[in-house]
């Protein structure tokens, strides 16, 4: 199948998980293409890891449908479902070897010796680590355990694979490292993965599209581009990245209506002093409350008309001192109409 098929990967059908009296997850309905690299985003709580775990088979429906390439598995157990699972804590046999790791599927389907060998180092050179077949889990670093996680998932070839936040236990750079040889990966091998997380800078990175969650609903899917220049409601605004919502008398002043609005920081231009509006630019002024120098850019805490705005500039001339000598300034702050987006309550 191709993600222009018209059979999703995966399909939610009013999908609902109810512990007693809480709702994990409400009326869920849910597209996921074939080949897709998807990710479910949210806070704690909001049911993409229940969502995830539905999936798999860890846990099913109190009410609603799962398909799986249109085949309904909602009460199927897990091993009957072409899907594997990557987890955060990687859950490698520490006993064995990092080749007998990757093969402990195919040793469990019997398949010969000499097939399992052959795939066991075909998955290796995939996440890089040809050569490494004999070392135990225990010598490897962090990102090299979560490879061999990863190859051992993909060596079945499942239709689908899960992977329940695999890079929460990562340093900042070696994240970002294997955000990247994720997504690398996912091309490579062309199968769906569905990827659980909390970090938007990690969907946003590796997805073609996204769903943001909140209580145990879907508050938008998109783009990362749609979810992050056009969000459908104050939560994703607010969620995904730092913005302004603006509503009430102030949003009336600016736009003629009193619907709230987002703006994001780095829309905003920071004039010090006054200056004059311009053709198809909203602008208003105000002063510097706060400033926060963070080497690539700085962060502005401006005050204006009864609203503090979060102002975002790259540090291209400036030094810390010249940004830190801001605070208490008058500004003028402009973005143009184009970049304001309309949302819900």
């Amino acid at each position: 199948m191709t993600m222009n098929s018209n059979t999703p990967a995966v399909r939610f059908e009013k999908v609902s998980r109810h512990f007693g009296d809480v709702k994990a997850v409400d009326e869920v309905g849910l597209e996921i293409g074939d080949g897709e690299f998807f990710s479910m985003l949210g806070p704690s709580g909001s049911g993409k890891t229940t969502c995830l775990r539905m999936i798999a088979g860890f846990d099913r429906p109190t009410s609603g449908h799962i398909y799986l390439y249109g085949q309904d598995v909602s009460n199927l157990p897990p091993y009957e479902r072409d899907i594997n699972t990557v987890f955060q804590d990687y859950a490698l046999f520490p006993h064995m070897n990092v080749g007998d790791n990757i093969a402990y599927g195919l040793m469990i389907k019997r398949v010969p010796k000499a097939e399992r060998m052959k795939r066991m180092e075909e998955m290796l050179d995939l996440v890089q680590l040809t050569g490494f077949a004999e070392r135990k889990p225990s010598q490897l670093s962090g990102g090299q355990r979560q490879r061999v996680a990863l190859a051992r998932a993909l060596i079945n070839h499942p239709k689908v694979l899960l992977l329940d936040e695999p890079l929460g236990a990562l340093d900042l750079k070696l994240r970002q490292q294997m955000q990247v040889e994720l997504k690398s990966i996912q091309k490579r091998v062309g199968i769906t993965f569905i990827f659980v997380t909390h970090d938007q800078e990690e969907a946003i990175t590796m997805s073609d599209r996204i769903a943001v969650f909140s209580q145990g609903r879907i508050e938008q899917v998109g783009t990362p581009s749609d979810i992050y220049e056009r969000p459908a409601s104050a939560f994703v605004a607010g969620f995904v990245g730092t913005s302004n919502l603006v509503s009430g008398e102030v949003a009336k002043r600016l736009t003629g209506s009193d619907q709230t609005f987002s703006i994001r920081p780095e829309k905003i231009h920071i004039e010090f002093g006054s200056g004059k509006s311009e053709k198809d630019m909203i602008s208003l002024e105000g002063a510097v409350r706060d400033v926060i120098y963070l080497g690539l850019y700085t962060r502005y805490l401006v005050e204006a008309e009864g609203v503090d705005f979060v102002v975002i500039e790259q540090n291209l001339k400036s030094t810390s001192m010249d940004v830190l000598s801001a605070k208490g300034q008058k500004v003028r702050l402009s973005w143009h109409k184009d970049h304001v987006s309309r949302v819900g309550g």
